[in-house]
């Protein structure tokens, strides 16, 4: 009888602005998902779109993280120290026909889903491009720990979808399933916002011969307005005075029922607890939560 794979989960922030509480709330969740599984957890910077990068944001999400006990294992991986990697797959991709160039403009494109225009062109490397990788009619099945099985069948709008910009920044969809694979990632933990990724993500594993990991999509936390709380709507930075007061609230919108008598408790004892109780059942078929004290 083979051993059980141990597990590796993983939280991959945008350093775009320091974390949020909805952003600390899904690397809470990862957290506890691999810990409680005595897996490893590792970070990854996705620093790929420098041009939205902020300076500071890397040591900011570091110094939070740390100040929460979400200790990470390993060195700290950094997306753009990786494009070397990701350009020599590509080339690859290119020589076996798996994917094209594409000229087209925004302008020219009137939905998300793409037609098609240059999959029969030949476009000059000279020429401003995009790389797009070719889709096909097959239908993507996964389960989903928390959202359940899920079918996907890659037409509209996951026609042709681009892995390579035209600026020369590698498309996330890319990114994330070569470093997952790098890195071992079996375990993948995120907001719900990302589950419409999964079936692209799937695809390229698919193509390239690369395991699929367990996929875990947890509720996204929306404001009093019922929007996302994201760097974009404006969230505030995680307060830091006070993290296991944070903590708390953060485990209670998970629905983990942390006893009343952890309230004030330090970050270490909420952590141990939180661990040991892990249980992210109550988290099913639930998209989104209201959080009504977050700014």
């Amino acid at each position: 009888m083979q051993d059980k794979q141990p597990v590796i989960g993983r939280f991959a922030p945008s350093p775009t602005g320091p974390l949020h509480f909805g952003s600390l709330y899904t690397a809470l969740a990862s957290f506890l998902d691999a810990r409680s599984q005595q897996g490893q957890w590792l970070l990854r910077i996705d620093d790929l779109d420098t041009p939205r990068n902020i300076k500071g944001s890397i040591e900011s999400i570091l110094t939070t993280l740390a100040i929460f006990g979400l200790h990470w294992d390993g060195s700290v991986v950094y997306q753009s120290r990786q494009q070397a990697i990701y350009d020599e797959i590509l080339d690859d991709m290119q020589a076996l026909q798996l994917i094209y160039r594409c000229a087209c403009s925004r302008r020219m494109l009137v939905s998300d889903s793409y037609p098609g225009y240059c999959k029969n062109r030949v476009i000059s490397i000279d020429t401003p491009h995009a790389l797009r990788v070719k889709t096909d009619q097959r239908v993507i099945n996964f389960h989903d720990e928390l959202q359940g099985d899920m079918t996907h069948q890659l037409t509209d709008p996951y026609e042709d979808f681009i892995v390579k910009r035209k600026d020369q920044v590698i498309a996330y969809q890319f990114a994330v399933v070569i470093d997952d694979d790098r890195q071992g990632v079996n375990q993948v933990v995120r907001g719900f916002d990302l589950l419409d990724s999964t079936p692209k993500q799937i695809y390229l594993q698919q193509l390239l011969g690369l395991p699929t990991p367990l996929y875990m999509h947890v509720p996204i936390i929306v404001d009093q307005q019922g929007y996302k709380l994201s760097k974009q709507t404006g969230a505030n930075a995680v307060d830091l005075t006070h993290p296991e007061f944070i903590l708390f609230e953060l485990l209670v919108l998970l629905k983990q029922q942390p006893p009343l008598e952890l309230q004030h408790a330090p970050v270490k004892e909420l952590l141990d607890w939180a661990v040991v109780h892990w249980n992210p059942a109550p988290l099913k078929k639930v998209c989104k939560i209201f959080a009504s004290t977050v700014d």
